[in-house]
């Protein structure tokens, strides 16, 4: 095992709208917001969906291939670089992004062997150990 899920990644046009959705309908409280990053879990501790800031979002219309579904995973790892070598193994290509998120976080952006991108992100000191 190299991480676990650590959020699921929405991309919208308004994140704060999103997740007072998501919110209401799973039951679980906003965790974190920021205006361009939300977080519905369990908890501040819990991982959850995540919804990000897309300004030029295009909404997927199923089941129109054209249009198509969008989000992508972040994996929890406890050390980015220590994962990065196993990821690529498996047959991910590392993409350009990551690294430096609002001076706090730091991330590495991957696409799985079908194009799919991910994200590596560290562990924070709140979430049980990986």
């Amino acid at each position: 095992m190299i991480g676990r899920i650590h959020q699921v990644v929405i991309d919208c046009p308004d994140p704060f709208a999103l997740a007072r959705f998501y919110s209401a309908l799973l039951g679980q409280p906003i965790t974190y917001a920021s205006d361009d990053w939300v977080v519905v879990s369990d908890g501040n501790i819990a991982s959850g969906l995540a919804f990000q800031l897309a300004p030029d979002h295009q909404p997927p219309r199923w089941p129109d291939p054209n249009h198509p579904q969008q989000f992508h995973l972040d994996v929890m790892v406890s050390d980015l670089d220590a994962a990065d070598g196993p990821t690529l193994a498996l047959g991910a290509v590392k993409l350009d992004g990551g690294r430096n998120v609002d001076r706090t976080l730091n991330f590495q952006a991957y696409a799985d062997p079908a194009g799919h991108p991910f994200c590596l992100v560290p562990r924070p000191p709140s979430a049980a150990a990986i």
